[in-house]
């Protein structure tokens, strides 16, 4: 039998993620960090026997696990608790580990959290993050500029190879598909497609959720709503186009969308990963009513990735937090928020993937993958020309 599930890996499986990640190796002359140095081993103030992570992943977790508890402290960057889970994730860590999370910028985009290890390389403080989850073309040029360190976690092998840097330096964790939000309390005709949205019927309805210049997905959204006027994974201006119609006709409101705004009625249309979508109509239990529509056309998929700050004030810690990420638990608790664990192949073969969390994924058959080369031309067509194009600040 055939569940959404299933519908979804068949149209959108792993092995996609071999056209996402073709090119990217280091170019020549790069100032990343040499593999060779981000795999010693790693230490902590005041302790020894700090665990290594070998070329195949091999991982001593009771060493690394006291290595990161001799810090004490991890701090994370731009990881709200609806998205895809993470409030779960994070107490879960504390609780496991008893290591104390600083969570900065919860709402910030994947622009913000690159900017805060290039603000914070000489700053071990608080405001420095250890880790970062971002879209997928921040890991290849984070690589390239020396940003982050590799490390290879204990599953290294079951993340397919197409979906991580062969030296470790950025690993896809999940993914989802871009839909609309809809609070049905103030929106009676729910929008089925992109063109839907320029119709007069939504005036100061439709919003984004991140600003189009910084966060990727608020660059995807931007791109996929194109798709419907002739715009592909090769062609991105249709939907710089495109909001430049929702943004004329009044359609469109300039407010970085959020689970609050679409409650209230100030954004009643929010486009947003499923994951964010599906959790915000969880949370909100019918007050007001939520639907998630994953739009007929332009359906649009997209991956993140994490890695560790090559300036990580608490790379131990920063490394037992990727263990307990891509970990059977770890991969399942982002399940549960709806996304798509990037071990999820594997899982499903040794039969630890529970099946009413799959079942509940939407199906989102015909979605297209972008791979890394569309992604950073799309997104740099885009984060430059917003601004003279559509005519619109997003805050």
């Amino acid at each position: 039998m055939i569940t959404k599930h299933s519908l979804l890996r068949a149209v959108t499986p792993l092995a996609v993620f071999a056209l996402v990640v073709s090119a990217c190796s280091t170019p020549a002359g790069s100032t990343a960090p040499s593999t060779a140095a981000s795999q010693a081993a790693p230490t902590a103030a005041g302790s020894e026997g700090a665990p290594s992570a070998s070329a195949a992943g091999g991982v001593d977790m009771a060493a690394l696990e006291a290595a990161a508890k001799a810090e004490g402290n991890l701090t994370t960057i731009a990881l709200p608790h609806s998205w895809c889970n993470y409030g779960e994730l994070l107490t879960g860590f504390n609780a496991k580990y008893g290591i104390t999370i600083n969570e900065l910028n919860p709402d910030g985009g994947s622009g913000d959290e690159i900017e805060a290890i290039k603000a914070n390389k000489d700053n071990p403080g608080p405001a420095a993050p250890d880790v970062i989850d971002v879209g997928l073309s921040f890991g290849p040029t984070a690589k390239t500029d020396g940003l982050i360190q590799a490390y290879k976690v204990a599953g290294w092998d079951s993340i397919p190879e197409s979906a991580k840097d062969a030296d470790g330096f950025w690993y896809g964790d999940y993914y989802g598909v871009l839909s609309f939000e809809v609070n049905t309390k103030v929106v009676k005709n729910v929008p089925a497609d992109w063109p839907d949205l320029l119709k007069p019927e939504y005036k100061n309805q439709v919003a984004l959720a991140g600003d189009p210049t910084v966060s990727n997905q608020a660059i995807s959204g931007v791109w996929a709503s194109g798709f419907s006027t002739g715009g592909s994974l090769d062609n991105a201006q249709p939907g710089l186009d495109f909001f430049k119609q929702l943004n004329t006709a009044g359609n469109f409101v300039p407010v970085i969308a959020k689970t609050g705004t679409v409650a209230s009625g100030d954004t009643p249309i929010r486009i947003a990963w499923t994951y964010n979508a599906l959790a915000d109509k969880d949370s909100l239990a019918g007050n007001p009513p939520i639907e998630v529509v994953v739009p007929t056309s332009g359906r649009f998929g997209g991956m993140y990735v994490q890695a560790i700050s090559a300036y990580a004030p608490h790379p131990n810690a920063a490394k037992l937090w990727m263990e307990y990420l891509y970990s059977d638990e770890g991969q399942n608790l982002w399940l549960k928020g709806y996304c798509n664990p990037i071990r999820y192949d594997d899982m499903v073969k040794r039969g630890v993937v529970p099946a009413e969390l799959a079942a509940k994924l939407p199906d989102t058959t015909g979605t297209v993958l972008p791979t890394l080369d569309q992604i950073t031309k799309a997104s740099d067509l885009i984060t430059k020309n917003w601004a003279s194009t559509v005519g619109a600040t997003v805050k």
